[in-house]
């Protein structure tokens, strides 16, 4: 599957510092009956983007002015922690969130993220709180991310230099799936394949 690309963004971005946010929190268990992934933008963060009337709520930050259409997220700690539910990511992509920035996250919210094309960049924990605070300011809620350069451009003219695996890096930056990257190396699959053949016949 093609993603993406992911070069240099930039965009809102919306804090969102609480620890031990989980899945279930993001993607509510009620929008995981669909057969296809349609929607879930209107299941992200339900419970809270809405009152029980149905109205959005105000006070959450993803529908006040300086934070709509956010591209960016920067979160507490451990977040994404709780069930496995790939929803939560689909979710946040089709909300329009192309990376969160935080100092943990949950391990396999984590591989989910990267299996369809959500940047997750880690930092440490002052760091993070600095950077939260930051654009918790209307006036420095916009930030740019250039994952060639590995670096977070603030409104104030301050950078942060984040790291990442190369394998993932490489694969955001051509917008390549599991598959994708797979087939990357095709040519020395086959050679290995033929190889192994000639060394052991007797599979053939």
């Amino acid at each position: 599957m093609s993603l993406q690309p992911f070069t240099q963004v930039t965009g809102k971005a919306a804090p969102m510092l609480a620890a031990n946010i989980d899945t279930d929190v993001i993607m509510p268990k009620q929008f995981l009956k669909g057969i296809d992934r349609s929607g879930l933008d209107r299941g992200l963060f339900f419970d809270l983007r809405f009152l029980a009337s149905g109205e959005p709520n105000p006070e959450f930050v993803l529908n006040q002015p300086a934070w709509q259409g956010a591209s960016f997220m920067v979160v507490g700690p451990n977040f994404g922690c709780g069930s496995s539910r790939e929803h939560a990511v689909w979710g946040l992509k089709q909300m329009g969130i192309r990376a969160l920035i935080g100092s943990s996250f949950a391990g396999i919210f984590y591989d989910n993220c990267q299996r369809n094309g959500v940047l997750l960049i880690t930092l440490e924990e002052a760091l993070l709180q600095s950077l939260g605070q930051a654009v918790s300011q209307p006036s420095h809620a916009h930030i740019s991310i250039d994952l060639e350069a590995q670096a977070i451009h603030l409104a104030d003219g301050q950078v942060i230099s984040f790291q990442i695996d190369t394998l993932r890096k490489t694969a955001l930056l051509l917008g390549l799936d599991a598959i994708g990257s797979t087939l990357q190396r095709s040519e020395q699959i086959k050679a290995f394949e033929r190889q192994h053949l000639q060394a052991n016949p007797w599979l053939n």
